[in-house]
């Protein structure tokens, strides 16, 4: 085994430049790493190049040159855009180290595997947006302090793990390691969810006419920020997650359905706001408490896979200084 040695950092190929690909652009860019992109609008390439970015409408040749310079590709298009995309990956750079930004982590390694790419890729999603999308959104600081997933499926290759984990921690994210089918359930839950809920809030609330938008203070504003995103970005985002975000959307309202029945049958609401305030609580209190940096598990041994994903299961945080196994 040998001691830390400087993460791998190829060139940036980032396909898509909303919100998300865009951002990521600006940020390595800050950091004086070399990275280009694609995108299929000839306004957001426009916008982008005269902000001084080296972008293209051109995918074909935009993937020719990242397999010139065996860059990283990182795959930034809506989720029903995905296969389509590996595809031309597939076809024009199939060698490269690959890796995506998708709100799922699933069905992106399932494409990815259709085209027989799996051994150069290890999926990643930052957990940082906002309501707004386009090039005009982007935000060279946004993933500042984020949390990053980095895929950690058995069988990843860790090199690539390393090269996709290095790219978060370069652009200022904390990095958790996290199996593909854990993630997209954890997500569920705690992002897709509250599209869903706030969308219904701003229905009901809406409902009740102008004075009562007019009243509507900060539980309002703050509970149905996410319905102002794009409506076809959030579809594509929750339809993308179905089987995970239908089980807890099953969850939430069997647990409406209680609230509501003891509401009616007993004048109380008492369950569901204490066993709330209690999640609140444990949220508030599992992001007030220090990351734990993961440093005793060795990149490329036996094992180290799951071990990630035990250590980040406890709280543990990558932070580039484990070691690698030796080459052979």
């Amino acid at each position: 085994m040998t001691a830390t040695s400087p993460q791998p950092r190829p060139p940036v190929c980032v396909l898509g430049l909303g919100l998300i690909g865009g951002s990521l652009l600006r940020a390595l860019a800050a950091t004086g790493r070399p990275a280009f992109g694609y995108n299929r609008s000839e306004a957001t390439v426009a916008a982008a190049a005269e902000s001084g970015f080296d972008v293209s409408t051109d995918l074909v040749a935009t993937l020719a040159h990242a397999a010139e310079q065996s860059a990283l590709i990182v795959i930034a298009t809506p989720a029903p855009t995905v296969a389509t995309i590996v595809g031309a990956v597939a076809e024009h750079a199939p060698r490269c180290p690959l890796t995506d930004v998708v709100s799922v982590k699933q069905p992106v390694a399932d494409a990815v595997h259709a085209q027989g790419l799996s051994s150069n890729f290890v999926g990643g999603h930052p957990m940082a947006g906002s309501a707004d999308s386009g090039w005009a959104a982007t935000d060279p600081t946004l993933f500042d302090g984020a949390v990053w997933v980095v895929a950690t499926d058995d069988g990843a290759d860790p090199h690539v793990w390393r090269t996709v984990a290095q790219l978060a921690l370069d652009v200022g994210s904390r990095v958790i390691p996290a199996a593909s089918d854990e993630h997209d359930r954890a997500v569920a839950g705690i992002s897709h969810l509250p599209h869903l809920t706030a969308a219904v809030t701003a229905v009901v609330g809406a409902g009740e006419g102008e004075l009562a938008l007019r009243l509507a203070a900060g539980s309002f504003r703050d509970g149905t920020r996410v319905a102002g995103t794009k409506p076809s970005a959030q579809r594509a985002m929750l339809e993308a997650n179905d089987i995970a975000l239908l089980n807890a959307l099953s969850e939430t309202i069997d647990r409406l359905t209680r609230a509501r029945d003891q509401l009616r049958d007993v004048g109380s609401v008492e369950i569901l706001v204490e066993d709330g305030h209690r999640a609140r609580k444990h949220y508030e209190q599992i992001n007030a408490s220090a990351d734990v940096p993961v440093t005793d598990v060795v990149i490329g041994s036996d094992g180290w896979e799951a071990a990630l994903r035990d250590a980040a299961r406890r709280g543990g945080v990558w932070t580039g200084q484990t070691r690698s196994a030796n080459p052979g």
